[in-house]
């Protein structure tokens, strides 16, 4: 429930403001919703149960299942009608396009089943008391308000809510002053059952608790990831724009020194040193950079990135990749690290002749497989980079698995979900 309206409940002008009829009007849309919900959910249970004894209607059954989804949503827009207040849609948008991932996600979410059976409550169950209230609060004031009007029309009688004989104008008056009084005061007892109706909507139609939770953590979780790849490209742009451009200044600077030395001369020596030992800090410095984030992988994408480790790989490594286009930064790089994490676990461990990387795009997921023909025995709880790695899918919602039988062959298979950002044919 909201605490905004709660808060305009209790407000001294609640009685003035729109607010109680705004609740009349939502119990009012909810009663009927209702109504017409129990017609329709017994009209389809029955032509659905009949259907599927002929073994034709299971479809049908199937269908019902989502016809919770546009109830909620009418649900949601009505308690925003009440309040003000937004019901965030609970559900995910699917990682690719087209009917079918649409219908496989919506029946793997507890938020349709939620809104399946909040849609037999509210048609079996909340409508009655929704327009008993509602009719209730307007009608009772309504007959007694009208007791004055109807006596003039009638002249002898009047029949009040069918409980009172009224023949006097005098106790019509009165009665009409009662419905005065009573009109205002229901407005309270109309407002809670709307708020209370407003929060089990909220309850079950929006993200629960524990889905929020969740949501921020994988929100908070998407950011470190940015901020952390943001940070890593830029250390890597000034290692390269930076420190590595003054190394190779530096090393001209030297060879130029060594030119002008004599060459007999112990200075020709030290400088023939010096210019040697900046060319091997270069070279480390170049492997720190690509370590970091290899330029390749920002410029060409995963394939080549991965073609590129594997032809600096001491172990022969074969590289096979069918993807539709770029992958999301992120992805890119677990996937790349994931495969030169496992390369270099191939050449320090495995004593493999032969290594391959395969990498495919299917059903909105990227597959890396890497395999080896060493001597096996692979096991992630020792280390060897392998929990590491694990650790580095799982960030952007992938998983790792490890097959690796003492003897070999090991597998290391890394599934990431995720879509393409351009589009174009398998490479």
């Amino acid at each position: 429930m909201d605490d905004g309206w709660w808060g305009a409940v209790l407000r001294p002008g609640f009685l003035r403001s729109a607010a109680p009829w705004r609740a009349a009007g939502y119990l009012l849309a909810t009663g009927l919703t209702g109504l017409l919900l129990c017609a329709g959910l017994l009209v389809s249970v029955a032509a659905g149960g009949v259907l599927a004894v002929l073994l034709v209607g299971l479809p049908l059954l199937a269908a019902l299942a989502l016809v919770g989804l546009p109830v909620a949503a009418w649900e949601r827009r009505l308690v925003r009608f009440l309040d003000g207040a937004r019901v965030p849609d609970p559900h995910r948008v699917p990682d690719r396009p087209g009917l079918a991932a649409w219908l496989r996600l919506r029946y793997r979410e507890r938020a349709t089943w939620r809104e399946l059976g909040f849609t037999a409550l509210a048609g079996f169950v909340l409508w009655p008391v929704d327009l008993a209230v509602a009719g209730s609060a307007l009608a009772v004031p309504g007959y007694l308000l009208a007791a004055v009007p109807l006596l003039l029309l009638d002249g002898e009688q009047v029949n009040v809510l069918k409980l009172w004989q009224v023949h006097s104008l005098g106790t019509a008056a009165l009665f009409g002053l009662a419905g005065l009084v009573l009109l205002p005061l229901l407005g309270y007892p109309l407002a809670l059952v709307a708020a209370a109706r407003a929060g089990l909507v909220r309850l079950l139609l929006g993200p629960g608790g524990q889905d929020r939770r969740i949501g921020e953590l994988v929100r908070s979780r998407a950011r470190l990831v940015d901020a952390f790849e943001a940070e890593r490209r830029r250390i890597e742009r000034d290692l390269h724009d930076g420190a590595q451009q003054r190394l190779v200044a530096l090393r001209m600077t030297l060879g130029l020194a060594r030119l002008d030395a004599p060459a007999d001369g112990p200075l020709a020596a030290r400088l023939a040193e010096a210019h040697r030992e900046a060319g091997d800090v270069l070279a480390e410095l170049r492997e720190l950079i690509n370590g970091i984030h290899p330029q390749v992988l920002t410029d060409r994408g995963l394939p080549e990135a991965c073609a590129d480790a594997a032809d600096r790989s001491p172990v022969p490594v074969a590289t096979r990749f069918a993807l539709p286009g770029r992958l999301p930064a992120p992805v890119e790089s677990a996937g790349y690290f994931a495969v030169t994490e496992a390369l270099a676990n191939i050449a320090k461990h495995s004593g493999a002749r032969t290594a391959s990387v395969d990498g495919r795009y299917a059903d909105g997921r990227l597959t890396i497989e890497v395999a080896d023909d060493g001597r096996g025995g692979a096991d992630p709880g020792r280390g060897t980079g392998l929990t590491g790695l694990a650790d580095r899918v799982a960030v952007v919602d992938g998983t790792l698995t490890v097959s690796s039988p003492p003897g070999g062959p090991t597998l290391v298979r890394v599934e990431i979900p995720c879509a393409p950002v351009d589009g174009g044919a398998p490479r």
